[in-house]
C-alpha cells in the first residue's frame, strides 16, 4: 500500500483533487484486502496440523528436539492426536520437552475468539509446567501462559483465555508448551493433546489484573537506564467456575507514569529513566486499575567504572564490556538457604553493570569449562557502594579452584579469601581492587579456576564491573 500511495503523490497538481479522492477509496480497499490476508481459522490441530505450513515446530534451547509427533493410535476425537514424549532428566538429547508452534505466512486474525482450548491426558498423573500461545520467536509481543497444569490419565479440556483478542490481528504464535520431569524424580512420561483450537466460548469473565506480582516494587536507577514491568497476571473465571491465572506479556496492559519527566513507559512495559526524581509506573487492564506498581527512584547521571586499558591478550575476562568474556554459568547462583542477594542488573549507554541488591554474599561460576589462569598474575574487579559504608564493613573476595577433577567439592578444591575494609571501601565512588595471586596462599593451583565469591554485605546494594584475571 505504501508504493500505491507514493505513486499517487507524484501525479501532477492539475489532477491532485481527482487522485486524492481516488486515493481515499484505494485506502479503504487496501485495508479490506490486508484483513483478508490473515486467516481467521481457529483450528491448529484436529487429526493433523491445520493451515500451519510445512515448518512450524520450533523447540526451545536445551529441549529434546523430537519430543513431538503425531500419534494415529490415540485420540480424543477423530483418528489422531499430538504426542509429546517428555525425556528423562539425563537424556543427552535434551533434559525436557518444550517448543512453540508457529504458523507459516502472515499470521492469523484471532479477534473473533476468546480462548485457546484443547483436550489433554498423560501416561501418568503429572504437572505440566506451561501451556500457552503468542510466542513466535520474532516479536513475542502477546504471550499468554498458564502454569503448573495438573494432568491425569483421562482426557480433560483445558481453557486458556485470550486476555484481549482485539490485539491478535496477525498472530503467528499458535501454541507453546514446556514440560519437565521435576515432579517425576527425573523420569520421562508421555502426554497427548487433541482438538487444539481457538474458540469463542462467550462466558469467560475478566478478573483482577496485577503487575509486579501485585506488589509495590521500588527500583533505584540512573538516567538512561531501562527497567521492565514484569510478572503481569490476569485472572479469569472460566465456564467451569474455576478461577484461572494467566501470565501475560506487558503489551496487553495500558501503562502510565506519574511523572514523565523522570521516567516514561512504553506499551511493552519498558521504563526509561530520564532525569533525577521519582516516578510511579501503574497499569490498567480493560480500563480497570491493576494491582501493584513500580516506583522508579532515579539518582541522576550514572558514573561508569574506569574503562580497562590492558591488552586482551593479557586478560581472561569474566565480566566486562571491554573484553571478550569466557563462558559463565551464572553471575548469581542464588545459593539457598542463606543467600539473600538478588540481581537487578542494568545497562547504561551500552555498559552492562552487575547490580546486587539485598547483598550478603553472591557467587559467580564459570566451570563449563574451568579457567586456566596459570599465566595470569592478578585478579581485578571494580565495586561501587551507592549507600553509606557502615563502620566495620568488610568485603571478602574469594577465588576458588575446583582442582584437577574440575568439579565442585570433589575433594581437591582450594580457595583463598582476601578481606577489604575502610578506607579502601568508600561510598558513592568506584573502588578498583587488584589482588596478586602471590598473595593468595590458600589457592593451591589456578589451573581450574571456577568460582569468584563476594561476601560481607549488610543487605545493601553493590554494583560490580570489570571482573577479570590479568598478567
Amino acid at each position: 500500500m505504501k508504493n500505491s500511495k507514493m505513486n499517487f503523490l507524484v501525479k501532477t497538481f492539475l489532477f491532485g483533487l481527482v487522485f486524492m479522492t481516488f486515493l481515499s477509496c484505494e485506502r479503504d480497499l487496501s485495508d479490506e484486502a490486508t484483513d483478508a490476508t490473515f486467516s481467521k481459522t481457529g483450528a491448529i490441530f484436529l487429526d493433523a496440523p491445520v493451515e500451519m505450513g510445512s515448518d512450524f515446530y520450533f523447540p526451545y534451547g536445551g529441549s529434546k528436539p523430537n519430543a513431538w509427533s503425531v500419534d494415529d493410535q490415540v485420540s480424543y476425537k477423530g483418528s489422531a492426536s499430538m504426542r509429546f514424549d517428555v525425556p528423562n532428566a539425563n537424556d543427552p538429547e535434551g533434559s525436557y520437552a518444550g517448543a512453540i508452534f508457529r504458523t507459516e505466512g502472515a499470521g492469523r486474525n484471532l479477534t473473533d475468539y476468546d480462548a485457546l482450548t484443547f483436550y489433554v491426558k498423560a501416561s501418568q498423573g503429572v504437572v505440566i509446567g506451561e501451556f500457552g500461545f503468542g510466542e513466535d520467536f520474532i516479536d513475542n509481543k502477546y504471550i499468554a501462559t498458564i502454569r503448573n497444569v495438573s494432568i491425569g490419565t483421562n482426557w480433560t479440556k483445558i481453557i486458556i483465555p485470550i486476555p484481549d483478542a482485539s490485539k491478535l490481528v496477525k498472530e503467528r504464535g499458535m501454541f507453546r508448551y514446556a514440560a519437565g520431569s521435576q515432579g517425576t524424580n527425573g523420569f520421562g512420561y508421555t502426554f497427548w493433546i487433541d482438538e487444539l483450537k481457538f474458540e469463542k466460548l462467550g462466558n469467560i469473565l475478566n478478573g483482577q489484573a496485577s503487575i509486579m506480582n501485585g506488589q509495590n516494587v521500588t527500583q533505584n536507577t540512573f538516567v538512561n537506564v531501562t527497567s521492565t514491568v514484569d510478572n503481569v497476571v490476569v485472572n479469569f473465571n472460566l465456564p467451569t467456575g474455576i478461577n484461572q491465572a494467566v501470565f501475560v506479556s506487558p503489551a496487553y496492559m495500558n501503562f502510565s507514569s506519574s511523572d514523565t519527566t523522570v521516567a516514561t513507559v512504553n506499551d511493552a512495559g519498558v521504563v526509561t529513566s530520564l532525569s533525577a526524581g521519582t516516578a510511579v509506573i501503574t497499569a490498567t487492564f480493560n480500563g480497570v486499575q491493576a494491582t501493584g506498581s513500580l516506583t522508579i527512584n532515579c539518582a541522576g547521571t550514572f558514573v561508569n567504572a574506569p574503562v580497562p586499558t590492558r591488552n586482551q591478550a593479557n586478560v581472561i575476562s569474566i565480566f566486562s564490556d571491554a573484553y571478550s568474556n569466557v563462558p559463565v554459568n551464572y553471575y548469581n547462583g542464588y545459593w539457598q538457604p542463606w543467600q539473600t542477594t538478588v540481581s537487578n542488573d542494568f545497562s547504561v549507554n551500552g555498559d552492562n553493570i552487575l547490580n546486587y541488591t539485598i547483598f550478603n554474599f553472591v557467587g559467580i561460576e564459570f566451570s563449563s569449562p574451568t579457567v586456566n589462569a596459570t599465566n595470569m598474575t592478578h585478579f581485578h574487579a571494580d565495586f561501587f557502594f551507592p549507600g553509606p559504608i557502615a563502620p566495620g564493613r568488610q568485603l571478602r573476595v574469594i577465588v576458588v579452584d575446583f582442582g584437577p577433577n574440575g568439579v565442585f567439592s570433589g575433594g581437591d578444591d582450594t580457595r583463598h579469601s582476601t578481606t577489604f575494609t575502610a578506607p579502601t571501601l568508600v561510598s558513592n565512588s568506584w573502588v578498583s581492587i587488584d589482588i596478586p595471586f602471590s598473595a593468595m596462599p590458600g589457592l593451591a593451583s589456578r589451573q581450574n579456576l571456577a568460582q569468584i565469591i563476594f561476601e560481607g554485605g549488610d543487605g545493601s546494594i553493590m554494583y560490580v564491573d570489570n571482573v577479570y584475571f590479568y598478567n
